[in-house]
């Protein structure tokens, strides 16, 4: 899917990166995902819960946080209210550009964050919060700091490693850390919260997650991440975690009211990527695309894709029909279809040949399941196949009217 590089100004005069993952799609709403203590928006929860977003039709704002990946500023110097007030600027920028509340998505401290910030923000611009291994109180941040923190509060400044890296911290990140109550924060929002974490957490203990889920008032929900480590390292922890934050944001995050459905046949309109298209029937609405090879995200099947299954689908659906208003006991059809941009041989369409146009085909592979089923009943479902509609209008003499809309 595409992804859009990002520039938020803040207050404090200096710049943030971001990269915000659009869907291939049209857009239906969109979310901030905030990473954790000391990572960057290229952490594995925060490329993957991003991207699972986008695929529900959610662009997702993954960002770095002041002094870290591509972000202007001193980390060492930031703190926690630098955090949240990029948090704002950050979500802020995500209103303005698509004009309706937005999910909040944090992970570790980022979790923290987007509960903390949500106040500030205001909640008439969040549509719901989700964290992921969040801890209860801020100041355990400091338990993962390797350094001197004694020193660096009667020097004002120290060395310290935090997850195996080096920083320079200041008095000043020290004392911003050590003063929020952040159970009393998510006590006071008033907006659906779901709580994701590991009962295997070593970095932070599961019973944040209690703490944070007992101090939430309703609609609030919690998934637990079994067998999972703090950072969801491992590929399917992580895809597991964006799938349901995904699926679980679609109910606060509903269809734009610009979307209607059509009320006959099919209306298609162009997305985010290079060939990704939304296709909207009656009741239904998918995405197209070309594969990566051709330039397109793989973020859905491509138009002969879409042509092939046209006539396989038409194809089962006529002859499970056929079986059943006889009487036969066909359990089941499993239909391949191909499409051959040069077809010559086993051609009976010698005039078309003859004037030298370009012959095509689909080519259909049938098989039936049914061990009862004779001889006489198997090569007359067979048969009936070329009589599904769809096969019938494309052998037909079919054309493609084209005329300007408003």
């Amino acid at each position: 899917m595409p992804t859009e590089t990002i520039t938020i100004a803040t207050d404090a005069g200096h710049d943030l990166q971001g990269s915000l993952e659009l869907p291939t799609g049209l857009v239906r709403g969109a979310a901030l995902f905030a990473h954790c203590f000391t990572c960057t928006r290229q952490s594995k929860a925060a490329v993957r819960v991003a991207r699972a977003l986008a695929l529900e039709g959610i662009a997702c704002l993954r960002f770095d946080f002041t002094g870290l990946g591509g972000s202007e500023g001193e980390f060492g110097r930031a703190g926690f209210a630098t955090d949240i007030a990029d948090l704002v600027a950050a979500a802020q920028e995500l209103h303005d550009r698509f004009e309706q509340p937005i999910l909040l998505v944090g992970h570790s401290l980022g979790g923290a964050a987007v509960l903390a910030a949500a106040d500030d923000l205001g909640f008439d611009k969040v549509a719901a919060i989700a964290t992921i291994g969040a801890p209860c109180d801020v100041p355990h941040v400091l338990q993962r700091i390797k350094g001197d923190i004694d020193a660096i509060h009667e020097k004002g400044t120290g060395e310290v490693t935090i997850g195996g890296r080096g920083f320079s911290l200041s008095r000043e990140f020290l004392e911003k850390v050590s003063h929020v109550d952040l159970l009393e924060e998510v006590g006071k929002l008033r907006r659906p919260l779901l709580f994701l974490h590991s009962p295997t957490d070593d970095v932070v203990g599961i019973e944040n997650a209690s703490a944070l889920f007992g101090a939430a008032k309703h609609p609030k929900s919690f998934i637990s991440l079994e067998g999972a480590d703090h950072l969801l390292l491992d590929e399917e922890d992580a895809q597991f975690a964006a799938s349901v934050v995904a699926s679980w944001a679609s109910r606060y995050i509903p269809m734009r009211k610009d979307w209607p459905m059509p009320a006959e046949g099919v209306v298609v309109k162009t997305g985010h990527g290079k060939f990704g298209t939304e296709v909207h029937t009656r009741s239904h609405r998918l995405i197209a695309d070309e594969p990566r090879s051709y330039g397109g995200d793989d973020t859905g099947p491509t138009p002969y894709d879409l042509l092939n299954a046209a006539l396989g689908t038409c194809t089962s659906m006529t002859m499970k029909m056929y079986a059943e208003r006889k009487g036969w006991p066909l359990e089941g059809v499993t239909i391949a279809v191909t499409h051959e941009r040069e077809h010559a041989d086993e051609c009976d369409h010698v005039e078309a040949m003859r004037e030298g146009r370009r012959m095509q085909a689909l080519k259909r592979r049938i098989t039936l399941h049914g061990d009862e089923l004779d001889e006489d009943q198997r090569r007359r479902i067979i048969e009936i196949a070329d009589k599904c509609p769809v096969h019938k209008t494309l052998e037909g003499e079919l054309h493609v009217h084209t005329e300007q809309g408003d």
